[in-house]
């Protein structure tokens, strides 16, 4: 039990570096309480599903998983436990994407702050969107993924039926919408709870309001990195002309609406959030 409990880590370090920098950028934003809540109430969300899909073809279409790291590593209920414990990184990094997308931009002296409010961070706009970028997340990461025995992940799943991108069926990506929003929600959910008026954890980093995004920009090179060392490279340059657009819209946008807002207007905007992040008015 023990060799498996540390080929868990050593096989799969990638998986636990991003859910290392997941805590770095989620517990200074929401505090230790929720963002431990999220991770056990995340992994149950993505395990049920691919439980699911599994067992009964929803939501992702029928796959399956073929079992030879069982031995090696941690398998759940005949899923293995990086799998589901992914979505929790890809959720936050996504509906953190969104907030900073939706969000008014403010420097202070050399940081950069995001002046979410608690109506923006339970939006059905932060909703939507986070749940968007994070299915456009797996189109980059399945078809690499499914490439698994040429590359360290190993091949671990497979479809009964070839997809007509790059052999994943469309269906996968309408499961993962659906469960994305599913994901989201719960986030949000947890986020509404009533804590102290500052939750244990929440600090004010620098540069704080980038951490997710930066997240999601990482999870993207290190896919992309890998399709390329493959060989796939119609694969990755595909998924880059897509993402192109997006990211120079979100990056000239921010430019753009950087402080924005005189401080009487900030007073209005942030009367609502329990703690400003810009000092309390």
């Amino acid at each position: 039990m023990l060799d498996i409990a540390i080929g868990t880590f050593t096989m799969r370090p990638y998986v636990f570096a991003f859910f290392a920098a997941f805590l770095l950028a989620c517990v200074p934003h929401v505090g230790w309480k929720k963002t431990l809540s999220f991770t056990g109430l995340g992994y149950l969300i993505a395990f049920i599903s691919e439980k699911l899909s599994i067992t009964t073809g929803f939501p992702y279409g029928w796959y399956y998983y073929i079992d030879t790291t069982s031995h090696k590593e941690l398998w759940v209920w005949g899923v293995p436990f990086f799998d589901s414990l992914s979505y929790v990184f890809l959720t936050y990094c996504s509906y953190s994407t969104a907030l900073f997308i939706l969000s008014p931009l403010a420097t202070r002296g050399y940081d950069l702050i995001t002046l979410e409010t608690r109506a923006i961070r339970r939006s059905w706009a932060a909703l939507v969107l986070g749940a968007f970028l994070q299915t456009f997340l797996d189109i980059i990461i399945d078809p690499t993924s499914h490439q698994g025995h040429r590359w360290f992940l190993g091949q671990i799943y497979g479809y009964r039926e070839e997809g007509i991108h790059f052999g994943i069926p469309l269906s996968n990506y309408a499961g993962w919408l659906l469960t994305s929003f599913i994901l989201v929600a719960a986030f949000q959910w947890i986020d509404r709870q009533k804590e102290e008026e500052r939750p244990a954890g929440i600090v004010r980093l620098p540069f704080r309001s980038l951490l997710g995004p930066i997240l999601y920009l990482s999870v993207l090179i290190f896919i992309w990195t890998v399709t390329f060392s493959i060989g796939e490279y119609l694969m990755a340059l595909t998924g880059i002309f897509i993402f192109t657009l997006p990211v120079l819209l979100v990056t000239v946008l921010a430019l753009v609406r950087i402080n924005r807002y005189r401080e009487e207007e900030l007073r209005e905007h942030l009367k609502d959030y329990p703690w400003s992040p810009l000092g309390r008015w």
